[in-house]
């Protein structure tokens, strides 16, 4: 079984950066894709990044294109996600998920099938 364990989250202000990470075990992540998703207080979870299996492909939310970088170091079996330029709005439980294998990245909650417990960031004004 895939698990997926995120870290990197924490308190910071606005314009700072954070880097979070999201460590696979149970097997390899490289033939998966990956992608990330917030859940601010109050609203739905919402699609952040995705990145295909080969990292040929990326995908981003308008809301964090230009601030924010999606990654994966299939050799560590982790994802990444570069936040920079933060704003209050970004605070959310940000979430790791795995995709189904070989599959196209998306930003559509039911194609990822492993979820993480999520890392919570808050980016005070």
């Amino acid at each position: 079984q895939l698990q997926l364990v995120e870290s990197g989250g924490g308190l910071v202000q606005a314009g700072d950066s954070l880097r979070l990470s999201c460590a696979a075990s149970g097997r390899t992540i490289s033939r998966y894709p990956m992608g990330w998703f917030r859940r601010a207080p109050g609203k739905e979870r919402e699609f952040v990044a995705a990145i295909s299996w080969n990292t040929d492909i990326t995908y981003y939310a308008d809301s964090v294109k230009g601030r924010f970088t999606i990654s994966r170091d299939n050799t560590k079996n982790t994802v990444y996600l570069q936040m920079n330029s933060l704003k209050p709005e970004d605070t959310a439980v940000y979430y790791c998920a795995a995709g189904r294998a070989l599959a196209h990245p998306t930003s559509f909650n039911a194609a990822y099938d492993f979820w993480g417990q999520g890392t919570q960031v808050t980016v005070s004004s």
